[in-house]
Parts: C-alpha cells; structure tokens; sequence
C-alpha cells in the first residue's frame, strides 16, 4: 500500500459499495457517530448492516476515558449497541500506562469529568511540582482555552523532565459546528520545548493492536489486517493509524477537515478535496461524505 495512489481515492455513497472486502471494520466514534451534540443515525444503521452480513464492528476512540463511559455517552445519544461489538477507547491503553507505574504520584492535567480514568488505580494524584509524571486528558476548560495558557506549566515540567501521557492524540474534536482544543495539541506543544509524551490512542499502534485482539476475540479467529477496514474523519489520526498496520481506511469528510474540504459548507467540494489531499500526509482507500450504508 502506498500513501499517495496515482489516482483520487473514489467517492462513494455507501459502505455497501465496498463491504464485501472486509471483515472487520475498527470505526472512530466522534466525527463518524456523532458530533458531541446529535448522533449520525445512518451511521449506527451503516455498522448495523456490516453486522447483519456476518463482519465485527470494534469502535476505536481517542476519548480519554475508560469504554465503559463512552458506551453510556453513546446510549445517552440513541446509538444503538446492536452497531458493534465492542470499544476500545485511548483511556482503556492509558490506564494500563498508569497500571505499570503503580504508586508513582501523578499529576492530572485535564477537565475533573475525566477523573474516572483514575478509578481503581494506584496513581495518587498530585501537583506538577510533586509528581513523578503527567496524564494529560485535555484542558481544563476547552472551551475558553488555548495551548498558550498552559505555556509556563509546560516549561516548568520539562524543566524538572516530567514525563507526559497524552490520554487523546487528537489536535482538535467537534462539538456542534464549533472545533475545540484536545489533549494532543498540548502534548505538541510540550514536545516543542523537549517534553517527552507517550501517546495513548491513534494513530499509535498500541489501541490498534488492542482493538484487533477484540475482533479477533469476537471472531474466534486471526483477521488478516487486508480485511480490515478503519473508518474516520481525520486524516492525522484514522487515515494515518490504518496505515500503520497496514489496514485500508475510509475518511469522513463531513468531520474536523469538513472547512477545508468544503470551505463554502454544503455538499462536498471536489475540487477543494483534491486541492486538500495533494498536501495530505496519507490518503485513504475511499472516501465518503456521511456514514451511510
């Protein structure tokens, strides 16, 4: 596989159209299902259809929680449990980061509503002055923040050679129409100053591996990664990710890229999305502008 095909990924209407190739399908949650405010129906009847014909559906989050709070949010939007058959979530790999430093004072750096991630652990939390190293879930308050005010909190941690865990990899997620900061953007600009940071979630391998070794669980057999398929609407992270392990993807357009794809809004700007995918560092197999079957 190559990141630059000699041709345009085409543009389909529906998973339909390409299914057949796959058996498992690892699916991103925001930006695909939902955009933090309403659920994607045709998405959720899309994975219900994939499951129907006999495929596994493993959704794969950057959200920094544990699976099991991602999956009572899904419930909270009408997405029905029959669209997959299990999550996999960049809290589930960052708590078993936090599991093989038991006892070593951590500092949080994130919204209290991510303080889950730390249940049952033995991470006593602590200030950045005391700790031994830091789990980044996103800032404080993303939605008046930017990176820059963490500025002096960043310089200051790798002054004492803090490490970082960035518990979401993501720059920016959706709510509504508006983009908010996220956990990777602060762990971009710790790296900037020398930081050193683990990175949890996509594109890294780690969630992927974890998230085959659920379909193959489900599948009761080895899924050969040409079978998969990894659906999502960033290329930094899903497109990139799929590429890592050698699985083919599908990008989302109507997500976080959907200003640049279509910068006047509305229907997919093919022009604009040729223009885009010129600079883009992987390109995906197909692309698609809503989950739909």
């Amino acid at each position: 596989m190559t990141d630059r095909p000699a041709s345009p990924p085409p543009i389909i209407q529906g998973l339909r159209t390409i299914c057949d190739r796959y058996d498992v399908i690892l699916c991103d949650i925001w930006g695909v299902l939902h955009n933090g405010v309403e659920a994607f129906a045709a998405a959720g009847e899309a994975l219900m259809e994939f499951r129907r014909r006999g495929g596994q559906v493993v959704l794969v989050s950057n959200a920094p929680r544990p699976n099991r709070q991602v999956l009572a949010l899904l419930d909270s939007f009408g997405i029905p449990r029959e669209a997959y058959d299990a999550a996999v979530t960049s809290g589930d790999v960052t708590r078993s980061e936090i599991a093989a430093r038991p006892g070593e004072p951590v500092h949080h750096i994130g919204p209290e509503r991510d303080l889950p991630l730390f249940d049952g652990l033995d991470a006593p939390l602590t200030t950045a002055a005391e700790a031994r190293y830091v789990v980044c879930t996103g800032l404080v308050d993303d939605e008046r923040e930017t990176p820059d005010d963490y500025a002096d909190l960043l310089a200051k941690m790798q002054a004492a050679g803090l490490p970082m865990i960035c518990a979401n990899p993501d720059l920016v997620v959706e709510r509504g129409t508006t983009l908010l900061y996220c956990a990777g953007a602060l762990a971009a600009a710790y790296e900037e100053i020398g930081g050193s940071v683990t990175y949890a979630g996509k594109p890294h391998r780690p969630i992927y591996e974890r998230a085959l070794g659920e379909a193959e669980r489900i599948r009761g057999a080895k899924v050969p990664v040409s079978r998969v398929l990894a659906i999502g609407d960033a290329i930094r992270t899903d497109v990139a990710g799929a590429h890592s392990i050698g699985a083919d993807a599908l990008l989302v357009t109507r997500g976080i890229h959907a200003a640049e794809i279509s910068p006047l809004g509305g229907s997919l700007d093919e022009i604009a999305l040729a223009a885009w995918l010129e600079d883009a560092t992987h390109r995906p197999q197909a692309i698609i502008e809503s989950l739909a079957w």
